[in-house]
């Protein structure tokens, strides 16, 4: 991936060329941001640079090629082991960071979701941020760097990349994958400003999957509970989705309470259900909309606090049937 071919970002494209053609890299560089807006491919831009025999990331030599299929010997990834980066996997790669560069004019390390180290790793980290090899670059991904340790940021030079804007999503569907105007429209809206929701197996879930959750969701009956408890146990299976599937039911009744203040179709999520929402709408008030949003937001921080998903989901789909 060349910085030529990432949508977006202009501005953090500009200052990374400028310390490129420079010489003016820093040591160690803090990559902030959402999920799925470009951090990784902007990093990968610029290890392509760094490694390229003629020092343009030109994709047609053996290193760019090397690191198109991900084999290059100067580029290291550490990644979480499980649910976290230990002490041990930084121990390891800071061993290989002490070996001079096999084929490049230096080594780059991306570190994925580095906020999920564990302090013992962030302090084992410190070390290498505060007495770098010159010819060692560290870039630390992250979507929450509130969680890295003070430490860690101040000794990294930071860039954040927001969320894309929809328009630009939308656009780039329309052009990439042909979809139509309603699902672009949706699947930019639903992405939060990310590409790889856009793009990514988000897809099907956004477009098919989004209508039976909500068929569904919206004939769930406060007075039937089996349906609840089983729709529940369905949700809390697929874990890994949940939260999406929460930010799906979410824009659904945003609709509905823009339905009931007045707008127009065209300011929905849920363009191609405009109908569905319209029904719904006909049958809420605008405080039980509210705190069914409310209901919803709860249930995501519950989530996040990794409390139990189905007894989650439960209460959750108690409140949304009343």
């Amino acid at each position: 991936m060349t910085f030529d071919r990432i949508i977006g970002h202009d501005r953090q494209k500009d200052i990374l060329r400028r310390a490129l053609s420079g010489g003016r890299l820093a040591h160690a560089y803090l990559f902030a941001g959402p999920e799925g807006v470009g951090k990784r491919l902007m990093a990968l831009a610029v290890a392509r640079v760094l490694f390229c025999e003629s020092g343009t990331g030109c994709g047609s030599c053996s290193a760019c090629r090397k690191l198109e299929n991900r084999n290059h010997p100067d580029l290291h990834v550490l990644e979480a082991d499980g649910t976290s980066i230990k002490i041990e996997q930084v121990r390891a790669i800071q061993r290989d960071l002490g070996l001079r560069p096999s084929e490049g004019r230096r080594k780059v390390c991306l570190i994925e979701a580095a906020d999920l180290m564990t302090t013992a790793a962030a302090n084992a980290l410190l070390k290498t941020l505060e007495e770098p090899r010159g010819d060692t670059l560290l870039i630390l991904l992250s979507s929450q760097p509130q969680r890295l340790l003070e430490t860690i940021r101040s000794r990294c030079q930071t860039l954040f990349f927001p969320r894309q804007p929809q328009e630009l999503i939308r656009a780039s569907l329309q052009t990439q994958l042909g979809v139509t105007d309603d699902e672009a429209h949706v699947l930019a809206a639903l992405s939060e400003g990310s590409f790889k929701k856009a793009f990514g197996k988000d897809r099907q879930l956004y477009l098919e999957e989004r209508r039976t959750l909500l068929k569904t969701l919206t004939a769930l009956s406060a007075g039937s509970i089996l349906p609840i408890l089983e729709f529940a146990e369905q949700l809390a299976g697929d874990k890994a989705s949940l939260p999406d599937i929460l930010e799906i039911f979410q824009a659904f009744y945003r609709d509905v309470l823009l339905t009931l203040h007045g707008r127009g179709p065209d300011e929905l999520v849920n363009l191609d259900l405009s109908d569905k929402v319209g029904r719904v709408a006909g049958r809420e008030e605008v405080g039980n909309v509210l705190a069914k949003l409310e209901a919803l937001g709860g249930a995501r921080r519950q989530l996040e606090r990794n409390l139990n998903p189905q007894l989650v989901m439960e209460v959750l789909l108690l409140r949304l049937a009343a």
